[in-house]
């Protein structure tokens, strides 16, 4: 990335020519280091597409615009800068808004570009005309319109500052048409570098303090912030002090599974065993961490607005502390500044709560241990196996469904320095997730082994997106568990309306041949036993691949069976 005297010197030598706005915005996307962006065409950009034509910058032309806002999301996940998406007006905003909900939820740095009506079309209802302030406030950090092509700069910059600043999250910025074909002599803004909060040496001080006054403290950590680095002076943290720490929904990563203060993880199907420890602590810690629905069992764990337990909560938005449940210690602080400030701390005396902590990772191995479930392929054999067999390095993604709960509780999420962001998948629920980020994160990283875990709903509903994996290359592994139905809907009305059905089976096509016919590799598995064999060949095989496996519909989770409910 150019330094901001680099900037400043390429502003004197060529910013102040006359270009389109369309080659202003791009030039913009360079400075900051933006590869890749991923897009749907559309005639309300043209100018755009044109600044892209000889730019350094991949174009990833995607299916459906959802596929590509959700690939820019997974891509500001994995680098921790914004992903880029460009979408028409209309019908492609609207599509898109899916990806920018994810991003809003996740807390990841991201900016949606839209198409827009010419300035003197505007109000009058033109063709595919919406009002975006109006439809994307309630989902993004900042919603704008540049109405002038010389500010294209001012605005870009701001927003991949918004994007990254405080707690991260997606900008979305309207382009009208006149204005992106509009012509301007206009200087280049140097590179966005975002602020970030550090915390002060007393609110460490008072951290540490809070702790080693506790008898049964637990850590959560999650949010936004993190990074291999983090994910390492987390571990020497949490060794120094010989803390149990867990983590919250989908941030499993955080902490690899193996090290001897993984607690679990304290999300959906949660351990019982560690929903006792939050309940029954005298201490919790939780660093980035929102305390929201899925972290808290339904707000079940933890007593609002005053917590049964002690609770440090720290965040990067101040906003979120005492959102919810209010803390005894709040810090709003970067969570990789914190950890990186409590990792050169000591405990003041010896290790007090190494049978906890050994109690607590016993539990989570425990719980991680596979429950047979019915039918000839068994997804916690295929997620066990999955574990050991993956190069360490490797990403899995998923979306939505109770396919998901199986590699939640089974899989083993490895992380380091040197290993980060091996799970990728939305706090939001979103289903169709799975697909999209995996092509992201095999186009970040094409050396990695890069996994899709998906149900056969889950799938389907950006199946489309396969072929974006074939057209450039992202040789990615889906592996769909296929029982013909939406299992958690199903689950759900078995649960209230026992024996009554509606609305939830599914007509599937042959997956297998469903990538042949994008040249990809397809296989379909009907026993547990074949599956190793399976895989080895889909990840051999040198192009996209996908395997289909036949699941007793059933094995409607990890510890529920159709039947019984």
């Amino acid at each position: 990335m150019l330094d901001t005297a680099q900037t400043a010197d390429l502003g004197k030598a060529g910013g102040i020519k006359p270009r389109h706005g369309g080659q202003i915005l791009v030039d913009q996307l360079a400075l900051n280091g933006v590869e890749r962006v991923f897009c749907i065409p559309g005639e309300s950009f043209l100018a755009a597409l044109d600044g892209l034509y000889e730019a350094s910058i991949q174009t990833v032309v995607c299916r459906h615009e959802g596929g590509a806002a959700m690939m820019a999301e997974a891509d500001g996940k994995l680098t921790g800068r914004p992903g880029i998406a460009f979408v028409t007006r209309g019908p492609g905003a609207t599509n898109a808004s899916s990806g920018v909900h994810v991003a809003f939820q996740d807390s990841t740095p991201m900016i949606l570009f839209v198409g827009q009506v010419a300035s003197d079309q505007r109000d009058r209802e033109a063709f595919q005309e919406v009002d975006y302030r109006g439809m994307f406030a309630p989902l993004a950090k900042w919603v704008a319109e540049i109405d002038r092509t010389d500010r294209i700069p001012e605005y870009v910059s701001r927003a991949f500052h918004v994007a990254m600043s405080g707690r991260p999250g997606p900008v979305v910025l309207a382009l009208p048409e006149d204005m992106l074909s509009g012509m301007a002599e206009v200087v280049d803004a140097p590179p966005a570098n975002p602020v970030h909060n550090a915390p002060s040496a007393a609110e460490v001080d008072a951290i540490i303090a809070e702790l080693e006054a506790a008898e049964r403290p637990l850590v959560i950590v999650g949010g936004p912030g993190w990074s291999g680095q983090a994910s390492a002076d987390l571990a020497k943290f949490a060794e120094a002090f010989d803390v149990p720490v867990g983590t919250s929904f989908r941030s499993q990563d955080y902490l690899d599974n193996r090290h001897p203060n993984n607690a679990g993880d304290v999300g959906i199907g949660l351990n019982p065993a560690l929903a006792d420890r939050v309940r029954d602590a005298d201490l919790l810690f939780v660093i980035g961490a929102r305390l929201g629905e899925m972290t808290t069992s339904g707000y079940t764990l933890i007593q609002s607005p005053g917590p049964r337990q002690r609770l440090v909560h720290t965040h990067p938005d101040p906003s979120e502390i005492g959102h919810v449940y209010a803390p005894a210690l709040g810090v709003a602080c970067h969570s990789g500044a914190l950890v990186a400030a409590l990792a050169e701390r000591v405990p003041s005396g010896p290790p007090r709560w190494t049978a906890l902590r050994e109690a607590a990772h016993a539990e989570a191995n425990a719980w991680r241990a596979p429950q047979e479930t019915p039918g000839n392929v068994k997804m916690e054999e295929v997620i066990a196996h999955l574990s050991k067999a993956l190069p360490e390095t490797a990403v899995v993604t998923n979306g939505a469904g109770n396919y998901a709960a199986f590699l939640h509780r089974y899989f083993t999420y490895k992380s380091g320095a040197e290993v980060w962001r091996t799970q990728l998948a939305p706090t939001s629920g979103s289903m169709g997730y799975g697909l999209p980020a995996s092509i992201a994160a095999k186009l970040r990283f094409p050396e990695r082994a890069v996994i899709c875990m998906a149900g056969d709903g889950c799938f389907q509903m950006v199946a489309a997106e396969f072929g974006t994996a074939c057209q450039y290359g992202a040789n990615i592994v889906v592996i769909i568990s296929n029982n013909g139905m939406y299992g958690t809907i199903r689950m759900h009305q078995e649960r209230t309306y026992p024996g009554r059905a509606s609305g939830t089976a599914m007509t599937n096509p042959d997956f297998a041949a469903w990538a042949k016919s994008y040249g990809g590799y397809g296989e379909t598995v009907e026993r547990t036993e074949d599956f190793a064999g399976a895989l080895d060949r889909a990840l051999n095989a040198g192009v996209p691949a996908i395997l289909d496996l036949k699941v007793s519909p059933y094995a409607i989770s990890p510890k529920m069976r159709l039947t019984t409910l």
